[in-house]
């Protein structure tokens, strides 16, 4: 009986670091498709949209998310340099690589179908990563899933 229990062990600690690092090793990638959703459901997509408060650019980013992204800058400045936050989340390209930082940090199934995609990335992007299980705001969950069924 205690080798079959440490056979079991092993093989599932085995797969439980399995999972852990060829997990860390492919990267999340949102496709065009759902970024331009995103951007859709947050501002329509509206490219002339600069801060307003504590949210810039066309996916309304603040400080906190693009900082928890990893500081992503256009044209590889410094992160550093003073006005590199709104600068990168004011440029759609930019954003775009706010949003896939913060996604790789945080991804995970946030409304129980057992798959982690475009819907819960939308959730992630508009509840934070914390709390991504909780209800969307009906304008920002048609407009998305508006996009979905026209593009998706």
């Amino acid at each position: 009986m205690m080798a079959v229990n440490f056979v079991f062990l092993a093989t599932a600690a085995s797969c439980m670091l399995l999972t852990f690092v060829y997990g860390q090793q492919a990267p999340i990638q949102l496709d065009n498709i759902c970024l331009g959703c995103i951007c859709e459901a947050s501002s329509g997509c509206n490219q002339t949209l600069a801060c307003d408060g504590d949210v810039c650019g066309p996916f309304r980013i603040t400080w906190a998310f693009w900082s928890d992204a990893g500081k992503p800058t256009l044209n590889g400045e410094p992160s550093t340099n003073a006005g590199a936050y709104p600068r990168c989340a004011n440029d759609a390209f930019c954003a775009g690589a706010i949003i896939q930082g913060y996604m790789q940090k945080f991804a995970q199934d946030c409304n129980g179908d057992a798959v982690i995609d475009c819907k819960d990335f939308a959730r992630i992007h508009r509840l934070g990563a914390y709390g991504c299980h909780g209800g969307l705001d009906t304008k920002y969950e048609n407009a998305f899933n508006s996009c979905l069924r026209t593009y998706g």
